[in-house]
């Protein structure tokens, strides 16, 4: 009994720490020696852009942290501030590693001006002494452009949740956090004062926990208890740098739309830098807030192809699933509304009882949930007719029903909905008997594709 108890025990846990094994399996267990940085992901692309004409001349003040947020903790708060206060050192080795700028110290300068007459006044006295005709110390740069700004937000738990499961003495949980910080950069001009660009940039952080557990008796007086787990927390000086560098990168794409500067680079890869930056920025402005991201993706017209099963629901027992077909289109009012009509063909049958074939034409007023998304659910209602083989007796219903839609494409979905069919009276199986009218459901998988111009999203 222990080992069957230790085998579901090991497969549990091996189960819920698949996701995290990379920090599960690399442990810290001794001392590690001081390394070089770590490179954020933007990083590389900094590095890789094509140089200027001419680098930019910058000075950057302070950049600072004007969110006057204190580090989240599970009873309160500390005095340790949510974010780093070094930004301004951080953007200073980003403009650095883009090669596009120059930076000059300014976050220090009374150090820097008390250094040079500290120089000044040792040459002096040097002077005096040794008839010296050392040179006068050459004039400081100064800034065509200032960079301002600063980490305008910190928020704390945008979205947390978790999942766990207990049976039988063996459970796991697993828990996530994610922060967010926000900054902003603009370039402004020393010449006239204006600013000349600004960006604004997001960044998330992810706290994740994972345990898993095992408390049971495995015999009489003997106790199995064991547990294990991590967690992991992104590091929030390296989600500030990330943030700050594709600031530096955005400052950089815009200005060159924009002409403040200059590329060393051909027509070509010009445009496709402005390209692809224009493309990222139109996704980032259509994402919202939890990274979904809207697009005006259905057109108004589509036409669609179903197949799938139908039960009946009569006066008749053991009722049997049988084929059901469906062609039809839709026409959308607005991207949440639509209207389509669908002609059906289907099989009802009754073990040994009933089996007939029927059409059916049906027409619906649907409701998209969330038209703007690849993953979209919707309900549907409205009436129609119903039609044997022969076409010898007509019915007429009431439908309902809903369903999930998941978009390939722009002009190609696959959906799976449900629809339960209330017919206005007795006879669809030829028996009428009890209080209660026939039914029929149908279950179908389809394909819809969609053609003309897409449904406008209002901003």
């Amino acid at each position: 009994m222990y080992h069957k108890f230790y085998k579901v025990f090991v497969l549990v846990s091996c189960v819920l720490l698949l996701s995290g094994c990379g920090a599960y399996f690399n442990q810290p267990i001794t001392i590690e020696n001081a390394r070089i940085g770590e490179d954020t992901e933007v990083t590389k692309t900094l590095r890789d852009f094509p140089l200027p004409v001419e680098p930019v001349v910058v000075g950057v003040y302070k950049f600072r942290d004007q969110t006057g947020q204190y580090k989240p903790t599970e009873n309160g708060s500390t005095f340790s501030t949510a974010v780093t206060q070094g930004a301004t050192t951080i953007l200073i080795k980003a403009l650095e590693d883009s090669k596009w700028f120059v930076p000059i110290e300014r976050e220090n300068l009374s150090n820097l001006l008390n250094e040079r007459n500290i120089i000044r006044s040792t040459r002096k006295e040097y002077r005096k002494t040794k008839n010296s005709n050392e040179p006068q110390l050459p004039p400081l740069l100064y800034a065509g452009i200032i960079l301002e700004g600063g980490i305008v937000s910190y928020d704390s738990n945008i979205i947390t949740g978790g999942l766990g499961a207990r049976y039988f003495g063996v459970g796991g949980s697993t828990k996530y956090r994610q922060d967010r910080i926000t900054i902003y950069l603009r370039a402004v001009s020393t010449s006239s004062g204006k600013i000349l660009k600004t960006v604004y940039v997001s960044k998330t952080i992810l706290s994740q926990a994972l345990d898993v557990n095992f408390f049971r008796y495995v015999n009489f007086k003997r106790l199995l208890e064991a547990e294990t787990g991590f967690t992991k927390n992104e590091p929030g000086q390296m989600a500030v740098s990330e943030a700050i560098e594709k600031a530096v990168e955005s400052l950089i794409i815009e200005g060159v739309e924009d002409k403040l500067w200059a590329v060393n680079a051909d027509s070509d890869e010009i445009n496709a830098l402005v390209e692809n930056y224009k493309k990222e920025k139109n996704e980032a402005q259509n994402t919202g807030l939890y990274d979904r991201y809207f697009k005006e993706r259905r057109a108004k017209k589509s036409v669609f192809v179903k197949g799938g099963a139908a039960l009946i629901s009569g006066d008749y027992n053991n009722p049997e699933f049988t084929y059901s077909a469906k062609i039809g289109g839709r026409w959308y009012f607005n991207p949440y509304l639509n209207v389509n009509l669908s002609i059906n063909k289907f099989d009802l049958s009754n073990e040994n009882a009933f089996v007939e074939g029927f059409n059916a034409s049906d027409l619906n007023a649907e409701i998209n949930f969330l038209p703007f998304d690849k993953l979209s659910p919707f309900l549907y209602g409205g009436m129609g007719v119903v039609n044997d083989d022969d076409f010898d007796n007509t019915l007429f219903k009431l439908q309902y029903g809903g369903g999930i839609e998941y978009l390939l494409s722009d002009k190609v979905g696959i959906s799976v909905n449900a629809t339960h069919n209330l017919m206005l009276n007795d006879e669809l199986d030829g028996v009428i008997q009890g209080k209660r009218d026939d039914q029929y459901f149908d279950f179908t998988v389809g394909i819809n594709w969609y053609f003309g111009n897409r449904i406008k999203r209002k901003k």
